[in-house]
């Protein structure tokens, strides 16, 4: 990624539109809802998010979310990502996402994934993949990620993806509590940790993890800025400054509204490009 060139970095960009394969109609009754939610427009294609980010001079970490074994549908391929980001290398980072629940094959999967090169880390998404992030039944997928000194981001908190469906869609919010990611950050301590999102209704839970493990960041994707708790302002501006990073969670959230809202946030202004660019530098290990 020529970062020199970005005047931010985006972690957590979805890609939801597959250019190889129909949407899943499984998924659509669960991409309806979230469109309701987060009052979002027609889904675009992976190569229409990297043109709009590229116009935007904004990187951007895109991925996935493979719920295959909880929810049923079909995922967009890694490949798919992986190879939009090896043609986009100068903006773009993939991540890949494998459903803890697929084992010993996941764990195939994860390494062959690593070997052929063209990702920097794993996405996980425990509500809509149904598991707590420190069951022990993830803990291959972990052991590959930290010996490969990847970076691994937790979905945490309230999830769009459910909200409004009659029983949630059968998801279960206990799962993306971040305290559960506290033993995943002392077990894998050289792993980089994200946990993405403010994580309400658990938003303290998350700070403390973040200031108490060096190996954890928190991404402030999937709200606008001027709806973010005072405490987590609060962290941002002072003891986790260097610990949270920008992300929207598009395009449920496009980025232009969110840096807008950012910099109106309360946010103190020598902070910004720490937040924008600087600390997904080292989080992802990109200088």
């Amino acid at each position: 990624m020529n970062t020199d060139e970005l005047i931010a970095i985006d972690v957590h960009t979805h890609a939801e539109v597959s250019c190889r394969q129909p949407t899943d109609e499984v998924w659509q009754a669960y991409e309806d809802a979230a469109t309701k939610y987060f009052k979002a427009g027609k889904r675009p294609t992976i190569a229409e998010t990297i043109a709009l980010y590229r116009e935007r001079k904004i990187g951007l970490v895109m991925f996935t979310v493979d719920s295959e074994a909880e929810l049923g549908n079909r995922r967009i391929p890694n490949e798919e990502i992986i190879d939009a980001a090896r043609e986009n290398s100068d903006m773009m980072v993939a991540f890949a996402s494998i459903d803890p629940h697929k084992g010993k094959m996941g764990v195939r999967e994860a390494k062959r994934l690593i070997n052929e090169g063209g990702i920097k880390g794993f996405k996980f998404h425990p509500t809509a993949q149904g598991f707590f992030p420190n069951d022990r039944m993830a803990y291959g997928l972990y052991e590959v990620i930290a010996e490969a000194k990847m970076t691994a981001l937790f979905h945490s908190g309230h999830s769009g993806i459910g909200t409004g469906m009659p029983g949630g869609g059968g998801m279960r919010l206990k799962y993306s509590n971040p305290m559960h990611v506290d033993d995943v950050a002392v077990d894998f301590p050289d792993m980089k940790i994200i946990i993405a999102h403010p994580s309400w209704p658990w938003q303290d839970e998350a700070l403390s993890v973040c200031l108490h493990k060096s190996n954890v960041y928190i991404d402030l994707s999937g709200w606008s800025p001027k709806y973010f708790p005072p405490q987590l302002v609060q962290y941002a501006n002072t003891q986790l400054k260097r610990k949270m990073l920008f992300g929207s969670d598009f395009p449920l959230i496009a980025p232009d509204r969110w840096i807008k809202d950012f910099r109106e946030a309360g946010f103190r202004p020598e902070i910004h490009d720490l937040i924008l660019k600087e600390n997904a530098i080292a989080a992802l290990g990109l200088n």
